[in-house]
């Protein structure tokens, strides 16, 4: 694989996001995790999966440069659609699946984190959907899931602002279990996912399932409006504007088309 590197030891694998400098979640990277996702689960060797990101971070968002060459609405809503359906699919994983978060999870990072069924964060890495500052919108489901951990205004704050929280706040808001100095969070997913990895498998699974019914029909639907707005937004002028200011490292001038 180009992006991801994975392997198991001890019952729990290993998913390694590596894609220099950023790791920014691009459709390839979304496939391989797919692709990775369908051997964990035939795997009977892996009960628990620990997933994190090579070098400086997690992962700092999408892959803005491959936006540009994204040439219609309809393609862009699928984009958000397939980035949507991995994360479902994630969220609803017959093994439980332990984000191990340092540096900063950002954006399609945090979308990715937050589909995760538990988050360990180090207390200095910095968590936020900063989609708002490119003239866009969350696409993978960002916008239904982060107010359901955080609550609605402090959601509406984090994406009004981009302004990311600590990995401390994410603990106080609830977006994360536990923060931990940044060289002792990969350490402490294990220690987490080795006690999970003594359960039996049907009854982590019954509870996986369990736990997804708390996500009520009005889930599905924002998320299917989510992917819609995202296409509309990204084609506007200022969705426009604000990817174009992002490669040029400059403020966008958004006006309001």
């Amino acid at each position: 694989m180009e992006f991801l590197k994975w392997g198991h030891e001890d019952q729990i694998a290993t998913i390694t996001i590596n894609r220099p400098p950023a790791n920014a979640l691009s459709s390839g990277v979304l496939r391989e995790l797919s692709t990775v996702l369908d051997e964990i689960e035939t795997n009977r060797e892996v009960k628990v999966v620990v997933i994190h990101g090579e070098g400086r971070f997690f992962s700092a968002g999408a892959d803005i440069k491959e936006f540009t060459t994204v040439s219609s609405a309809e393609d862009f809503s699928q984009l958000g659609k397939y980035g949507q359906d991995t994360f479902e699919r994630m969220e609803k994983f017959p093994k439980p699946i332990i984000a191990a978060i340092h540096g900063a999870a950002l954006g399609g990072g945090l979308e990715l984190a937050m589909a995760c069924h538990i988050r360990l964060v180090s207390e200095t890495a910095k968590l936020g959907l900063p989609e708002l500052q490119l003239g866009l919108i969350p696409g993978f489901a960002g916008s239904q899931r982060l107010p359901k951990y955080v609550g609605v205004a402090r959601a509406a704050e984090m994406l009004f602002t981009s302004e990311p929280i600590t990995g401390v706040q994410a603990v106080q808001y609830g977006i994360a279990n536990h923060a931990y100095p940044e060289n002792e969070v990969l350490e402490n997913a294990y220690i987490l996912a080795r006690k999970i990895s003594k359960k039996s498998p049907g009854s982590l699974q019954s509870v996986i399932q369990l736990l997804n019914y708390a996500k009520m029909e009005a889930f599905y639907e924002g998320v299917k409006k989510e992917a819609e707005l995202f296409g509309k937004v990204f084609m506007s002028k200022d969705g426009q504007e604000g990817i174009q200011a992002f490669i040029e490292k400059r403020e966008p001038n958004f006006k309001g088309e």
